[in-house]
């Protein structure tokens, strides 16, 4: 009586320890395939081929007839599935599990596998057209959606076509995000949109035991109004900041010059060295003609402030001189 006991209870426990393990896993149920295919090929072949035999009487006839029901038997019961496919297996409607990939033998008439599904990462390509803003402007988005199917099971049992159900899930979780979002911060933050994209898909097909994987925005498009204003103001936030700059030199430049006005003044030879800087810069075209004007000797004939001064001085004692000269001449005639 322990015995048995003891071994309920194990069985109990281990039945449970199933169901956990079960349910914590996300794979299919996987399904090998009939062991009695072979057996039932053949004898259907069999009994077509005697049927034919019994309608005719020629041994001729039913030979052909005999391939004819191999290739069609053959047809019926073989599966031959590719590595990234599965296929699900029905036996009178109701489902058995997922085969693949290899090759497997099923029931023919008795068993179908209606359904194929493809577990490599599949991108789909969806958008949405002249969807609001939150600040109440028309864009058109365009994006792409990578996904996987995890779970070939729920792929088939949960949705009835899964790709389509996926673009159309994609379709409004875009939707609902540029509604949400602004038009600055969809331009700006792309790849924040993409998350905020894919976890709204992830919770629409996590149940068809799908992933989705990432979320690439290629283009938003604003209408041409819209983008025409967005230049001009860009332009004019570049060239405010270009007079700005330009203001900023200037004044950096007058202070220079001020500081250098300060040190020409201060040192006479400071202000002929900057003079023959001049003069040098301006022969180097080969082109322009330079006057000297006899000034002072200081600074071997270079004009100087002093210089400029002394010929102010000597315009003022010509014509003093000629003032004088024509009161003499009066007073001589005399």
């Amino acid at each position: 009586m322990a015995t048995s006991k003891e071994n309920s209870t194990k069985s109990a426990t281990q039945n449970s320890t199933q169901k956990m393990q079960s349910g914590n896993n996300p794979q299919a149920t996987n399904y090998a395939g009939s062991s009695f295919a072979v057996v039932i090929d053949i004898i259907i072949i069999l009994l077509g081929s005697m049927f034919v035999l019994w309608l005719t009487g020629d041994l001729g006839t039913t030979f052909i007839a005999g391939l004819f029901l191999i290739l069609v038997v053959i047809s019926a019961s073989i599966r031959v599935i590719n590595q990234w496919n599965r296929m699900a297996v029905l036996r009178l409607g109701k489902y058995q599990g997922i085969i693949g990939p290899g090759l497997f033998f099923i029931i023919p008439i008795i068993e179908s596998t209606p359904f194929r599904v493809d577990t490599r990462v599949i991108s789909t390509t969806f958008g949405a057209e002249k969807t609001l803003t939150k600040d109440n402007v028309p864009v058109d988005v365009d994006a792409i959606l990578f996904w996987q199917t995890k779970n070939p099971e729920k792929a088939v049992l949960n949705v009835q076509f899964y790709q389509d159900s996926v673009q159309l899930a994609a379709q409004t979780a875009l939707r609902d995000i540029i509604g949400k979002a602004e038009l600055s911060n969809m331009l700006a933050g792309r790849d924040l949109i993409g998350e905020d994209i894919k976890s709204v898909i992830e919770e629409r097909i996590t149940n068809w035991g799908i992933e989705a994987i990432s979320v690439e925005i290629r283009d938003v498009t604003i209408p041409q109004e819209l983008q025409n204003a967005m230049a001009r103001v860009a332009t004019s936030e570049r060239e405010k900041m270009a007079r700005v700059t330009l203001a900023e030199s200037e004044s950096l430049a007058a202070d220079k010059m001020l500081e250098a006005a300060k040190k020409y003044q201060s040192n006479i030879y400071a202000m002929q060295l900057r003079s023959l800087n001049m003069m040098y810069e301006i022969s180097l075209n080969g082109k322009n003609l330079m006057v000297f004007i006899p000034t002072e000797s200081k600074g071997f004939s270079i004009p100087t402030p002093m210089g400029v001064i002394g010929l102010e001085d000597l315009s003022k004692s010509m014509k003093a001189t000629k003032a004088s000269n024509k009161d003499q001449k009066p007073s001589e005639d005399k």
